[in-house]
This record gives structure tokens, C-alpha cells and sequence, in this order.
């Protein structure tokens, strides 16, 4: 269940979906999803589902995380992202091959963890993660090219918008029962343009840090 073939059969869905950008495609279907789930959900990690990975969290549907990582580098390079939500780690290594430096925040320090294995197992250094509150992104290392969220607000937090660059992209689900994906684009001075891509579900992104 973690042949190559298995693998590209979900590639095949993803294309079947929509998805068209093939360095995302070919980052996927490099990315061996299952070392990032609990060894008895591993024989589920090319399935196109969101799994538990523990503390209520989950690791992303591989269509979301494709679609996701396909808006964010639509309008071209991205150098410095920041992803707020490490979870398992998956989304973070498939944005590792295609940006310059991923910067990634987690509430919750276990899972921070395991991920930081393995990306010492992937052999991918440009990613550095903090364990703190996600609501506030990381001001210290503004401003971003591009933001993923991986987690849910009821509202579009100010201070991320705050910690993008001009021409950045925000990429974030935002509502409670009924949850839209959003790409927020800031624009020269201080106007945002957002768009409504689909309707998705994800955990609440909530505040403070677990240790």
C-alpha cells in the first residue's frame, strides 16, 4: 500500500480533481505520506481522506494539500513562506521542495516533534519551526511571500494579514459550521483582495500552546 504504483494512482485522482501544477504533482508523488502517519494508519496514507494523527488533529486530504499548495505558488516563486499548523508534517515537506525557506508554527509540542523527525529523516533543512500560538503567525520573521493556515478561524486573524508582503498570498479556511477557503493577495499599501475558492473542513484554529 506504499508502492509507487499506489502513489500514482492518487496522483491520477488529484489531476482527475482539478489539479494541474505538476511540480506540485511531482512533489506528492515523491513524498512518502505514510511515514507521517502512526504505523497503523500508514497502509491508509495514499487514500484520498483526511487521517488522525492524535490531539484531535488530523493530517490534511492529499487534494487539499495539493490544492492549497497550488494557489499559494500560483502567481509565481515564493521565497520565505509561513505555515501555521506543522500538524504531522506533511504539508510542511511537500511546501519544503517548492519554496525557498518554510517557516512553520505549532501549538502543540508532540506532534511539532515527530514532524521535526522526519524532516531530519527527509533530509529537509530549509524548514524552521516554532512551538507557539498559531493566531499570531511569527512577527519577528516578517514579512512572507505566501501564508498557509491548516486550520480553521472564525475570522481572518488581523496579524497575519499584517505579515504579508506586499503581492503575498494568504491561503486560509475560515468559518465554524460552514467553512470557506480563502486566497487573501495584499496589495500595494494596505488593501487585501479576496477570493472564495470552495468549500472545505478543517480543525478550529484556536489559541494557546500545548506542551
Amino acid at each position: 500500500m506504499t508502492s509507487r504504483r499506489t502513489r500514482e494512482r492518487l496522483i491520477q485522482r488529484l489531476r482527475e480533481q482539478g489539479i494541474s501544477d505538476m511540480r506540485v504533482l511531482d512533489v506528492m508523488l515523491d513524498t512518502p505520506r505514510h511515514l507521517f502517519l502512526d504505523e497503523a494508519l500508514a497502509h491508509r496514507a495514499y487514500e484520498d481522506t483526511a487521517l488522525p494523527i492524535g490531539f484531535n488533529q488530523t493530517i490534511s486530504q492529499p487534494y487539499i494539500v495539493a490544492r492549497m499548495t497550488e494557489v499559494l505558488l500560483a502567481a509565481g516563486p515564493l521565497d520565505k513562506v509561513l505555515e501555521v499548523g506543522t500538524g504531522s508534517g506533511y504539508q510542511t515537506a511537500v511546501l519544503a521542495r517548492l519554496v525557498g525557506q518554510v517557516y512553520s508554527v505549532e501549538r502543540i509540542r508532540p506532534l511539532q516533534e515527530k514532524a521535526k523527525d522526519r524532516f531530519k529523516r527527509l533530509k529537509l533543512y530549509n524548514i524552521i519551526c516554532r512551538h507557539s500560538d498559531g493566531t499570531m503567525g511569527w512577527p519577528e520573521k516578517m514579512q512572507f511571500d505566501g501564508i498557509l493556515v491548516t486550520a480553521a478561524p472564525e475570522q481572518v486573524p488581523d496579524e497575519l494579514l499584517q505579515q504579508l508582503a506586499p503581492g503575498g498570498r494568504l491561503v486560509i479556511p475560515v468559518g465554524r459550521d460552514q467553512q470557506q477557503l480563502k486566497l487573501i493577495t495584499r496589495l500595494d499599501g494596505d488593501g487585501f483582495d479576496t477570493q472564495v475558492l470552495e468549500f472545505v473542513r478543517f480543525v478550529p484554529l484556536v489559541s494557546g500552546t500545548i506542551r
